[in-house]
This record gives structure tokens, sequence and C-alpha cells, in this order.
């Protein structure tokens, strides 16, 4: 086989444990599941409604516009229709963009500690990567992202909030940096859980698309709107930009159900209101045990919190495992003594800190 090089030893994703091999392992009747960032409040009961009456014609292609999904997203937005892009989640937009604008030769500049997709394609595309620390408090390094580009770089990564550290861009510094990104170059801010921003000097970056023409704007279905299954995100950029991207995207890329869930979901915001708000409760509960036991984070503008517990996150990781509780690892995210702990519900948080709080006793005890 004539592979390419770079794809010799190349990794692909690893998902987390699912909740029946856990069950399995520890022969235990019930698992929390808090390792993917997704909504512990399921959807909209108008998504439910709405599959219910879906007529089963499954046999045929979905609508390779998403016709209706596109005009409702647009009136959602208040963008055109040339404006959206719409994937198989947003992580099929991050492969385009990097299909279409990444090879041998050019580079591509990111956070050291960022959602780790956008590092895998550019490999696999062939072209270098140029990753930058973040600051001290977690944060994107922007001057230095600055410097770090050069006329061989064609793709620069702004995930905001961060995922895994849940740190964000005030709008002043993101702003800043846009002045000063040469406009060849095509700047991609992930917004994966922009409906969880609480953040008074966060910005609106469907305007910041009309103001710079080599900015795309990537948001999800998957988190607040708890669709994951369904997988469907979009982009939001110019339509010119849009035009030339628009060609790789895969027939058929969004699937029937999915167009028809997301479309309801939309229709909902008092649902997102409400898991908003749950997971600010969420957070602040989680703090509170943080506070209470000396240990630190990073606060967080997600559905999730980075916890420091200054031993191997592999360790933690698996003894909360083996008590029901699944959280991911800060090991794979280059947090090697953190773990990455999803928001869940009132109830699953107060489970989740009393393990917690009986690891730290006998690792006390032990010493």
């Amino acid at each position: 086989m004539k592979w390419k090089q770079q794809l010799l030893g190349l990794k692909a994703y690893q998902p987390g444990r699912t909740i029946e091999e856990v069950k399995k392992q520890f022969n235990l009747e019930h698992i929390v599941k808090l390792a993917s960032n997704e909504n512990p409040f399921g959807s909209s009961p108008k998504v439910l409604d709405a599959l219910k009456k879906v007529d089963g014609s499954y046999a045929l292609y979905p609508d390779g516009y998403a016709t209706n999904l596109r005009y409702a997203l647009a009136d959602f937005l208040k963008v055109t229709l040339e404006e959206l892009i719409l994937g198989n989640g947003s992580d099929e937009i991050i492969l385009m963009i990097s299909r279409a604008l990444l090879r041998p030769g050019l580079n591509t500049v990111m956070a050291c500690h960022t959602f780790g997709q956008y590092k895998h394609n550019a490999i696999v595309d062939g072209a270098e990567v140029r990753e930058v620390p973040l600051t001290e408090k977690a944060e994107h390094d922007l001057p230095a992202m600055l410097a770090a580009i050069d006329d061989n770089t064609s793709v620069v990564w702004l995930c905001s909030p961060n995922n895994p550290t849940g740190t964000y861009i005030p709008e002043k510094e993101l702003l800043t940096f846009l002045e000063k990104v040469p406009e060849d170059i095509l700047v991609v801010l992930d917004e994966a859980y922009y409906e969880y921003v609480v953040a008074g000097d966060y910005y609106d970056s469907i305007s910041l698309t009309r103001q710079f023409s080599n900015l795309i704007v990537l948001r999800t279905f998957s988190k607040i709107y708890g669709l994951a299954s369904f997988r469907v995100g979009y982009g939001v950029a110019n339509a010119t930009l849009l035009n030339t991207l628009d060609p790789i995207r895969e027939p058929f890329n969004v699937n029937t159900l999915g167009q028809i869930a997301t479309e309801e979901a939309l229709k909902d915001q008092e649902f997102v209101e409400s898991c908003r708000q749950k997971n600010r409760e969420g957070l602040e509960q989680l703090y509170r045990f943080c506070e209470e036991n000396n240990l630190s984070y990073y606060p967080s503008q997600t559905n999730f919190v980075l916890v420091d517990f200054k031993i191997d996150g592999d360790e933690v990781f698996h003894y909360l495992m083996s008590k029901g509780f699944i959280v991911r690892s800060g090991v794979p995210l280059k947090f090697p003594t953190s773990v990455r702990i999803t928001v869940g519900s009132k109830e699953e948080n107060e489970g989740l800190i009393k393990v917690m709080t009986q690891f730290l006793t006998e690792k006390k005890v032990a010493k």
C-alpha cells in the first residue's frame, strides 16, 4: 500500500468508555457518564414530538441542501442562506477546511492545548503544525500565535470557549488579533460551547464574519441542544468563502432525522436557556468542591471544568470509573494531573462529589 507517510503510526480518535463497557468491567448497575460534554438534560421535548411524526421514508436520500433547516438557521441567526454551510457535526467542517487549505509546504497555527482534531487533520493533509502554548491562565496566547504566522500559514484555529480548559477569548483581544491576521489566512473560530457562555465581554461572532472576510465561525447541535447522536453542525462565513469550500462537502452529508431534530430544537430557546442556567448552577457545585479541597481549576464558560488533582489523571479517572462515574482523564489532553468533568444534573454532581471526596480521603490516609 502506498500510504501517506504521516498516517503511519497516527492513532484514530479515541472515544471515551461506553456505559455498557464500564458496567461489565466493574459489575455495576448504574453509570453516570460525565466524560464527553453531553447535555445531561437531554433535548427539547419538541424534538421528540417531531421525530414521532416522521413518516419513515428512510429509503430516500436526505435533502442535500438541508433546505428547511437552512432557512430556519438563517432566520434564527439573521444571516443569508449563502452564509451557511452544514456538516455531519462541526467535525466534518473542520475536516473540509483542512482538506481545502492544508497541504505539504503550508503550516497551520493553533493552541497547544485545544481540540485535537485540528492537529489530527493537519497531519493527515501533510501540513506543518505550529502549536502555541496557552498562557498561565490557560487562555489563547494571541500575540504568540500572531508571531507564529508566516507567509506559508494557511489556517489559524481558535477554540473559544476552549476545549479542554473551558476558557474563552475576550472581545477586545479577539478584535485586535483579527485585525492583524493577513486576509489570505483563514481564521476558524470554533464555538461548540457558544450557548453556554455567560461572560460579559464575549463577542458577537456572527457580526464579525461580515467585518472579516477570512473568518469562519463553527457551531454544533451536539452540546446544549442535546442532539449529539444526530451529528449536525454548521459554519457561518461570507458567501464567497463558503462557495469555494462547499464543493468539498460530501453529498447528503446531513441526515434526514438530524435535519428534522435540529430544526425543531431551534424553536425551543426556553429549553436552551434552562440548560444554560442549570449548567451554571452545576459549575458552582463543582467549584465549591474544588475550593473546599484546595484543588485548582479553570473558571469555565462551557459545560465542563478541568480540575487539577496534582496526581496522575489516569489514577483519578480509573478510581471514579470503578465507582460508576466516567470522566475524562487529562493525560491524553496534555494535562497529565487533571481530569475534565462534564457538568451533570444536581444529583449527578452530588454523587460525583461524594466519590471524589472519598478518593481524596483515601489518598490522605495512604500517605
